[in-house]
């Protein structure tokens, strides 16, 4: 019975842990909904008085981006403002042929006339935080504007952000993503609903009521003071955007988000670059986890429930790891339940915690009608889309749980790049993309194996107890069998 007992212990922690994420969700949403009707009055500055127009330094931080990197550049130059206020730093970390191709684009466009400037360094050291330091000490610009290479901003986008810097206490203005290739397959569909929930349930919710945001590594400016004061940036964690946050929050600083000033930008559209992403995503979660969890709690002047949603936020990722253990310990529990009938008052009420589920649906579907509309239909297309995305977002759980571990025990790795691909219809090819992982992950064989687990779940429901079957946990084991046979099958055909 100790191996029961344990089973049934870890099961339970990990279910709680999963229905106290939920219900800062649905929190969340009650943030976000209230904030809706309240008017902005956030003080402005005028762009059109000289006097108060700041200057911007743009950075541009890259590596290796051959098929990105004009488009880049051709899109940053349009930008709108002021050019005797504007710089542009390429802040070039390539060790590929690209080093040369984008010299040659950026003096085309400075004889033009355009403040743009190539920099380069002779190592990677703290990858894409370093450079951004770098760039920092020469920086002409008050506010830093910054942008990844697969975003592509509307020529108003200075003018829609810059202005609330008006406030000093300002550090940081945030916008949201958009997705120029969303409905290019169901992982860019999947990877949208996910991002849209944390650019507008996550974002908007927390922001509304003064707690911890992040910026989101791109798409964003910082006050340079702010980015000094806070500490600078630092390369110790995977998401040095998330580290930085906290820091300059801690410190103070208030963040702007912006909801209604889209970012245009690609989703990755092969699934060895979504996993490179998710991988160092997740993993920095628990890193800033890991370094910021003392500093939240030992601080005096932010409020309990801003302490509790930082530190629920900084778990996001190590929630993949609840979902594993649930998983992978349910097909023993479906056992246990029906092997000890005096167990069994303990089984309907861990049945609450289908809670989870609906409350996440409820929150997903406010953002989800924030894209596509309300309506009957929308919502029959919604149930859908929410299924297939929770599948395979179970099926990541094994890649982005080893991932937490890492992050949570402090094993270091390389800052991996997602590979940009420049293409929005199912037609092109990706395959000639010469920065495609070519090795196939140990971990795809283990996500096969946990395939045939959870179809072994399904059969089970079948022959368990004495009374034809138990079939609670049914639904449950489809969406892991699912979610890791996409996962599975969709990361072998990458390879072929």
């Amino acid at each position: 019975m100790i191996l029961e007992t344990s089973i049934i212990v870890i099961y339970s922690i990990s279910l709680l842990l999963i229905f106290m994420y939920a219900l800062a969700q649905l929190n969340l949403l009650f943030n976000y909904l209230s904030s809706k009707k309240k008017e902005d009055t956030s003080p402005l500055l005028d762009l059109s008085n000289p006097d108060e127009v700041p200057f911007i330094t743009i950075q541009l931080p890259v590596y290796n981006e051959m098929y990105v990197m004009e488009r880049l550049l051709d899109n940053i130059v349009e930008l709108e403002y002021p050019k005797n206020k504007l710089e542009i730093q390429v802040l070039d970390d390539s060790t590929d042929e690209t080093v040369v191709s984008t010299k040659k684009q950026i003096d085309r466009l400075h004889a033009t006339g355009i403040d743009i400037t190539h920099i380069t360094r002779t190592d990677r050291k703290g990858f894409k935080a370093g450079a951004l330091k770098e760039g920092l000490e020469i920086a002409k610009g008050d506010i830093i504007a910054i942008f990844d290479s697969d975003f592509l901003p509307k020529k108003d986008w200075l003018k829609r952000t810059v202005p609330y810097f008006k406030d000093e206490a300002i550090g940081v203005v945030q916008t949201r993503w958009g997705h120029i290739n969303r409905n290019y397959s169901i992982l860019t569909k999947i990877q949208a609903f996910a991002l849209d929930a944390h650019f507008t349930l996550e974002q908007v919710g927390r922001n509304s009521k003064g707690h911890f945001i992040n910026f989101n590594g791109t798409a964003g400016l910082w006050r340079k003071t702010c980015i000094i004061d806070a500490g600078n940036w630092e390369g110790d964690t995977l998401t040095e955007d998330l580290d930085l946050s906290y820091r300059a929050q801690l410190k103070h600083w208030k963040f702007k988000y912006l909801e209604d000033v889209e970012t245009p930008a690609e989703l990755p559209i092969v699934i060895s670059a979504a996993r490179s992403q998710q991988f160092r995503w997740n993993k920095g979660g628990a890193e800033n986890f890991r370094k910021m969890l003392g500093r939240v709690i030992k601080n005096s002047e932010i409020s309990s429930k801003t302490k509790v949603h930082g530190l629920l936020h900084l778990l996001n990722s190590t929630m993949f790891l609840n979902v594993l253990i649930v998983g992978i310990l349910s097909i023993p529990m479906l056992y246990i339940k029906n092997e000890y009938a005096h167990l069994r008052p303990y089984f309907y009420v861990m049945s609450f915690f289908v809670m989870s589920t609906i409350i996440f649906f409820i929150c997903y579907w406010f953002m989800y009608k924030n894209t596509y509309g309300s309506g009957f239909k929308n919502f029959i297309r919604y149930i859908g889309m929410f299924f297939v995305f929770f599948s395979i977002a179970m099926g990541f759980s094994l890649h982005n749980s080893i991932a937490v571990v890492e992050g949570h025990i402090g094993k270091k790795s390389e800052f991996v790049r997602t590979p940009k691909f420049n293409i929005s219809k199912y037609k092109d090819s990706w395959k000639s993309n010469k920065y495609l992982a070519k090795n196939l992950s140990i971990n795809v064989i283990f996500e096969g194996l946990l395939m045939l687990y959870f179809a072994f779940g399904m059969y089970s429901a079948f022959v368990v107890g004495n009374q034809g079957g138990d079939f609670g946990l049914f639904p449950f084991h489809l969406m892991l069998f699912i979610g890791f046979g996409y996962v599975f099958f969709k990361s072998l055909r990458s390879k072929v």
